[in-house]
């Protein structure tokens, strides 16, 4: 049995190293490679793969928010969350999303081929380096993460103002009214404290909403 693949990376040269790897794999098979967050869940939606290879930092829509819808419209799919980053918090937000996996980019392409199959056959798979960090979670909770108090909407406004966009922008990509973005924007200072743009993408890129890349 093929196992279908959508692999969801921003950068070209990293998705197509993914896709060298999946595809010299005589039981595997890429069905579709995206570069955004919103494509990958449309993607997902009108292809239906087995396994989606997630980057966590994704434009237009970040890789939690893309598995989360992703999961919604297909809870047979399995998603396995790519990151540069082995930290509590990408960790924990990836898994709350509902990720079956979750894999550093640095590890070998044995290692992600070896997480496609385990999440494929219903375990779950975590890269040796982040498998402390949640043991670590349950033996010591955090404190209180002030995204997690966000609407799925509020994550997204959040996530394109980080990203540089205009409220005319935003309106447009969400199908909103510049009015009612302008709303989101104030639950995001009520929520979160913060009331500059510029404090808006620190929060955000701490989060792992945006990348520095």
């Amino acid at each position: 049995m093929t196992i279908r693949i959508l692999i969801a990376d921003d950068h070209g040269v990293v998705a197509e190293g993914l896709k060298h790897v999946v595809e010299s794999q005589s039981d595997m098979q890429v069905v579709g490679l995206v570069s955004d967050g919103r494509e990958a869940v449309r993607l997902a939606r009108e292809l239906a793969p087995d396994v989606v290879l997630m980057d966590l930092s994704m434009p237009e829509m970040n890789g939690a928010d893309a598995t989360r819808a992703i999961l919604e419209g297909n809870a047979g799919c399995r998603v396995i969350v790519l990151s540069m980053y082995a930290d509590r918090e990408y960790v924990r937000r990836a898994l709350k999303a509902g990720a079956s996996g979750y894999v550093v980019k640095r590890s070998a392409a044995e290692e992600l081929v070896e997480a496609i199959r385990a999440v494929h056959s219903g375990t779950r798979y975590l890269s040796p380096r982040v498998a402390n960090v949640v043991i670590d979670d349950y033996a010591a909770p955090g404190a209180d993460d002030p995204l997690e108090r966000l609407s799925a909407r509020e994550r997204e406004v959040l996530q394109l103002v980080a990203e540089g966009r205009t409220g005319a922008e935003i309106a447009a990509r969400l199908a909103l009214s510049q009015k009612t973005v302008e709303t989101y924007r104030a639950r995001l200072v009520e929520k979160l404290g913060i009331r500059d743009v510029a404090g808006l993408v620190k929060f955000a890129i701490q989060r792992g909403l945006v990348s520095l890349d």
